[in-house]
């Protein structure tokens, strides 16, 4: 039996806000710099990334307990990396129709049941980015369409061996991480 929270209010908000001010964007992050009074009492500097896309993940499973992961190299870590297959997708725009759209230019696949398993915070400390995860099943195959900065590799496993990979810390993003884990809980692996 789960323990109940302490009790708090959960709405109320110890820092205050003295200024912002724009330090940097492009057409997918912003950042600005905030003057605050920090929940100790002292003035101070609180810099944030505010994300212009929500961050989409995809878990595709097959009938037969496969998922795809997709490699790339990834500039800002200097590293391989391999994940779910994920991206971004406008806020003003329905997250499933953004998440189709990432499924099918990365993996090539089609989806005929979707289901949000997760939304997330990926780094709530520094950047507002909130994320969705999706479980898609019955799944048709199609032709990839990737991105120009996408030099993207496929890999179809079963999912137990997915989740073992992070298990072993080869799969080290967040969002898939996360997104791998849960679906394999939901799907009894």
């Amino acid at each position: 039996m789960a323990s109940s929270a302490p009790d708090f209010d959960p709405n109320h908000n110890p820092w205050q806000t003295r200024g912002s001010a724009t330090v940097y964007q492009n057409p997918w992050i912003r950042v600005r710099e905030d003057q605050i009074i920090n929940p100790a009492g002292n003035p101070g500097i609180y810099g944030v990334v505010s994300m212009k896309n929500k961050a989409l993940g995809i878990v595709p499973v097959d009938a037969q307990g496969n998922t795809w992961l997709v490699g790339q190299y990834r500039y800002p870590l200097s590293e391989y990396s391999w994940e779910i297959p994920m991206g971004g997708g406008p806020v003003a725009l329905d997250v499933l129709e953004s998440a189709r759209r990432e499924l099918r230019e990365e993996t090539g696949l089609h989806a005929a049941r979707w289901t949000n398993i997760m939304r997330l915070h990926t780094s709530n400390s520094v950047t507002d980015e909130e994320g969705f995860v999706f479980l898609a099943q019955d799944l048709e195959q199609g032709d990839t369409e990737p991105e120009e900065t996408e030099d993207l590799r496929l890999w179809k496993l079963p999912l137990a061996e997915a989740v073992q990979l992070v298990m072993d810390n080869r799969i080290t993003d967040a969002i898939s991480v996360a997104g791998l884990l849960k679906a394999a809980r939901l799907l009894g692996v």
